[in-house]
């Protein structure tokens, strides 16, 4: 009986660590608003500078176990990893639901920025007890092999009570049921640079710029503002529209003094 339930607990973990390890790099990756990642989980316990290679390293390490699980069943030392990260990721949760009530989790990233609650430290505590029994089976590659109706039967009540753990999903149907307004919305500054640099007021004033990396940038509603310095000692203030999948794209040239050297131009995104 211990065997199966290993093996239906074995994808299960596999697939937690697979999506927690992806969120978190999509959301090191994407976050670039100052303080962003201090919102999430461990890492708001990290000095600010340090909170992107937390996050990073996290989601590395969590990548890292899902080879273990199954390159290693046969280590001791090895398979026991996935224990004590999950245990130690049920005190962590627990700690900071007690010192940072405010926090989210970030167990998947960003969509995990609601406080954490008792549902979330359940659900660490249930991984951790499934890597137990899955380290005291050590199934590997070999519950393939050895799969049943009856495995079939506790991997579904397995994802069943992960699911009914998981606060992320109502937070996800909350956000498709009633999406925010652009200006409310948090948008990842490099998408509206990636906009920028893809559109044709950008491809009519790379010429004059001196650097491809803004000097300054800034949010107005659901305008991203970007500065170019030009030669000249001009800059060149390109601002981005943060909505639709076709977004206009302004751009102005002014003095050192702020003074407008060009009209405002707009332009539409047209991608390269």
């Amino acid at each position: 009986m211990l065997s199966t339930i290993a093996a239906a607990a074995l994808p299960i973990l596999i697939a937690m660590l697979l999506l927690g390890g992806v969120a978190k790099l999509a959301t090191a990756d994407g976050d670039a608003e100052i303080g962003g990642l201090g919102r999430l989980g461990p890492a708001v316990l990290a000095p600010q500078r340090f909170r992107k290679a937390a996050m990073i390293g996290c989601a590395l390490g969590e990548l890292g176990l899902i080879a273990v699980l199954l390159l290693l069943p046969d280590q001791a030392v090895a398979r026991w990893m996935p224990v004590a990260f999950f245990s130690v990721a049920t005190y962590v949760l627990w700690d900071l639901r007690r010192r940072r009530p405010d926090v989210g989790c970030g167990c998947f990233g960003e969509v995990s920025a609601a406080p954490i609650g008792m549902r979330s430290i359940g659900r660490a505590a249930v991984l951790a007890a499934m890597a137990v029994i899955v380290a005291i089976e050590s199934p590997g590659y070999a519950a393939l092999s050895s799969w049943s109706w009856m495995t079939t039967a506790w991997l579904a009540g397995g994802i069943a009570l992960v699911l009914l753990l998981s606060t992320e999903i109502e937070e996800t149907v909350s956000r498709l049921r009633h999406r925010a307004p652009c200006e409310q919305r948090a948008i990842p500054a490099k998408r509206a640079l990636s906009r920028l640099q893809s559109s044709s007021a950008w491809r009519s004033h790379v010429p004059m710029l001196v650097s491809d990396e803004p000097a300054d940038m800034w949010r107005e509603l659901c305008w991203r503002f970007f500065v170019f310095p030009a030669r000249d000692g001009a800059d060149v203030v390109f601002a981005v529209y943060l909505s639709g999948r076709r977004p206009a794209v302004k751009s102005a040239i002014v003095n050192a003094d702020g003074r407008p050297i060009t009209p405002l131009q707009e332009s539409m995104h047209v991608s390269a």
